[in-house]
């Protein structure tokens, strides 16, 4: 959050951080990232959403200066020592939305950088477009959230006029970066317009990875039934016929984790979900990016050393 001082905008609360611990990135989720692979997820303070159901209220909604006792306080360079400590290939933001608090994330952008360290991140992409420049300087690799795609919608549960700039900016951060997109689904709100939100992907990349997740309520709808995981994964069948990745879980033993081959069908990457965060890789079997059984190129940012030390098998 900011404040404005001489004609300045400044950060109110640098370098504090309400989380900060190693994870596999399957489970923040990024599927077509770095697979296998740990990372130093961090996060602050603060959002420019006021979502009804958010999981993370206690942190995106609670005021920050009422945070500040139990926050974490690390340099850039100390979070980017916890992550080489740690033995993790990427620093990810999660928890709240980063462009928040943009001037740390700079400052730690330029310390991961001299190290070899890319950052990712969780976003709402409801920023501007001065804004999300600056992500793209920050972030090689995003996991936009896109509520729902009608105005209407939005209007009523995230509480902004429109989706627009939401919509403006994953057209953007896709022409050069990684983007994965993650849309929460609410029975009887934003289940119709599934294949909305598909064409709209398809429009922009049909290998975009798409995360559907049920909506698990909390906040201001925290007595709101869950979804009905049959209902979600036959809304999703004609979606799934112009999206190749599209992916359905949190929620334990989900059987749509696995990235197969848009081509043949060859399981090219298999996971297990544990449920909500719980996501791991079990084997990756798409050396160089390419399926294994007819060669097709598999959309994927990762590096032949990831690649080499995540193919196995977990016991």
């Amino acid at each position: 959050m900011y404040t404005l001082s001489e004609g300045i905008i400044q950060e109110r609360f640098p370098h504090r951080w309400s989380s900060c611990g190693s994870y596999v990135l399957e489970s923040m989720p990024f599927y077509h990232a770095y697979p296998g692979s740990q990372c130093l997820a961090i996060g602050t303070t603060g959002c420019n959403f006021r979502c009804r159901y958010c999981s993370n209220a206690f942190i995106a909604k609670e005021a920050p200066e009422i945070q500040q006792g139990r926050l974490y306080h690390l340099t850039p360079r100390e979070l980017v020592g916890m992550a080489r400590k740690f033995n993790c290939r990427s620093i990810v933001f999660n928890v709240n939305e980063p462009a928040v608090s943009l001037p740390s994330l700079l400052e730690v952008a330029e310390e991961a950088k001299a190290a070899g360290i890319p950052m990712g991140c969780l976003t709402n992409g409801y920023t501007t477009v001065e804004s999300t420049e600056l992500l793209a300087s920050i972030f090689s690799f995003f996991n936009i959230s896109l509520k729902g795609i009608s105005a209407g919608f939005n209007e009523t549960y995230i509480g902004i006029t429109s989706p627009g700039p939401v919509l403006r900016n994953i057209r953007r951060l896709a022409q050069d970066r990684h983007v994965e997109v993650t849309t929460p689904i609410i029975q009887g709100a934003n289940d119709n317009e599934i294949d909305a939100i598909a064409d709209f992907l398809v429009g922009i990349d049909p290998e975009i990875p798409w995360h559907v997740l049920r909506l698990l309520p909390e906040d201001e709808m925290k007595d709101v039934e869950y979804p009905n995981i049959q209902a979600i994964d036959a809304a999703l069948q004609s979606a799934r016929k112009k999206l190749p990745y599209i992916y359905f879980h949190n929620f334990i033993s989900s059987e749509w984790v696995n990235t197969l081959c848009p081509d043949c069908g060859y399981a090219v990457i298999e996971r297990f979900s544990l449920g909500c965060g719980g996501d791991q890789l079990k084997r990756l079997l798409c050396k160089d990016s390419r399926c294994p059984d007819c060669g097709r190129k598999i959309k994927l940012l990762s590096e032949q050393a990831c690649l080499k030390s995540t193919q196995r098998i977990l016991q």
